[in-house]
């Protein structure tokens, strides 16, 4: 517990810093003012198609980097003090991704009518939307790069300034949009915001302007992108599973039940979406960099157990008294036509903090490069959340919807525990130098 506090104190905050909580405060308070506008200009039918656009476009914005951003960040970490090492691996991750954002590009392009049925179904044509997103997917791409290459520098000041201005700039543009536009304007502002961070991409460019002359085709190595394959699928699992389940399941709602309902199953996710932010990033900026470092089933167990102990009753506290506020908040997030979110809160929330015990546990796969084990993991929680989501649905209604939430956590918690249970329950030696 003590070691806990103290690498909390003297390493995490310092890590996170003010501007790290400014650039996560300004993005739940973006994400707050953008709800309500979407709340009072569109209401729950057009947040219902938001969500399907929102979701879908984050699983293309993974496929169109291949799922790379880890993989680069890590490596020009580890080379960047050597030259050649650097110049093949940056060559080949900006190659590779650029080229299968180009890709994307044209195949969402070419399919846009076809993407825009599924998402939006044949009574809504936002085709151009489609459109105007593979346009802009390469300069996705490139924005993401300038991200790795200023991450994998530890150049984690410039970083966050500028995640803030475009976050600022991403707020004006999509409130502007939705003033206007109203459905048209909210859709548009997703799928433009991300072109937006060009800046991004010229600043790192010039900030990192020696790399220029190292990035050439000549360097492209496939033992670079062997070596980062499995990053690569891991990432391309755990970004598009869930998006793609949440966007089947909102579309068997809309089916089924209504848009209005439908709409009112993104309010809730939405609500989850803020507090999960702040408890997201304590866990990268510990658990990973923690269990990368310890080698022991003890150490292990110590480190678990001690967030738990430290963390999570924090945590369940917020939580109650977001479940206790719940009525208040949907006034303040919302209008008076989405008071049926409120009954949506019990299930979501319980979900949300299994949902935290199994990312604690589950970040050793990540760091012991347990590859397998994680993927099985992320597809079984995709096909569980579908299966029982649906079944639930038919039984209970949209409130089927959050159930199958909780339902989904508990038992990827549960099997979670299974899987490390000898680390965590088990006979340990005495001297705790047992190793995984």
């Amino acid at each position: 517990m003590k070691k806990f506090r103290h690498y909390i104190n003297t390493n995490v905050l310092i890590k996170a810093g003010n501007l790290n909580t400014a650039n996560i405060t300004i993005r739940i308070l973006s994400g707050i003012i953008i709800t309500k506008f979407i709340a009072v200009h569109i209401g729950p039918q057009g947040m219902a198609l938001i969500g399907n656009l929102r979701n879908f476009l984050s699983a293309v914005q993974s496929l169109a980097i291949a799922g790379l951003y880890d993989g680069v960040v890590k490596s020009i970490s580890r080379f960047k003090n050597d030259a050649k090492a650097l110049s093949v691996t940056i060559s080949s991750v900006y190659y590779v991704g650029f080229c299968s954002s180009l890709a994307l590009g044209f195949l969402c392009y070419f399919n846009a009518e076809l993407i825009n049925n599924w998402i939006f179904s044949a009574n809504y044509n936002y085709t151009y939307v489609i459109k105007i997103m593979a346009m802009v997917l390469p300069f996705y791409a490139l924005n993401m790069f300038a991200f790795a290459i200023m991450n994998g520098f530890s150049k984690y000041k410039i970083l966050l300034i500028i995640n803030i201005i475009g976050q600022i700039l991403g707020l004006l543009v999509t409130l502007i949009l939705i003033w206007q536009e109203n459905i048209n304007g909210a859709l548009l502002a997703i799928v433009i915001t991300p072109a937006l961070g060009l800046l991004i991409t010229v600043v790192g460019i010039l900030y990192r302007k020696n790399l220029m002359s190292d990035i050439k085709v000549s360097n492209i190595s496939p033992d670079v992108l062997r070596g980062l394959g499995p990053y690569m699928l891991m990432a391309l699992v755990s970004a598009i599973a869930i998006p793609i389940v949440m966007i089947l399941i909102r579309n068997y709602l809309i089916a089924e039940i209504g848009i209005k309902q439908a709409g009112y199953w993104e309010a809730i996710n939405r609500v989850s979406d803020y507090y999960l932010m702040f408890i997201n990033s304590l866990i990268v900026l510990y658990i990973l960099p923690r269990f990368s470092e310890i080698s022991s089933k003890k150490e292990f167990r110590k480190e678990v157990f001690s967030f738990y102990k430290s963390v999570m009753p924090i945590f369940a506290g917020v939580l109650i008294l977001v479940y206790l506020s719940r009525s208040l908040l949907v006034g303040i997030l919302f209008t008076e036509d989405f008071r049926p979110v409120e009954d949506l809160f019990g299930y979501q929330l319980l979900g949300d903090f299994m949902r935290v015990l199994s990312l604690v546990i589950a970040y050793q796969f990540l760091a012991k490069k347990m590859f397998g084990h994680f993927i099985i993991m992320e597809i079984f929680l995709f096909i569980i959340m579908y299966v029982s989501s649906i079944y639930l649905i038919d039984v209970f209604g949209l409130k089927g919807a959050v159930m199958g939430h909780c339902l989904s956590y508990f038992m990827h918690f549960a099997l979670i525990i299974l899987i490390f249970s000898s680390s965590l329950f088990g006979v340990i030696n005495e001297d705790g130098s047992e190793e995984f």
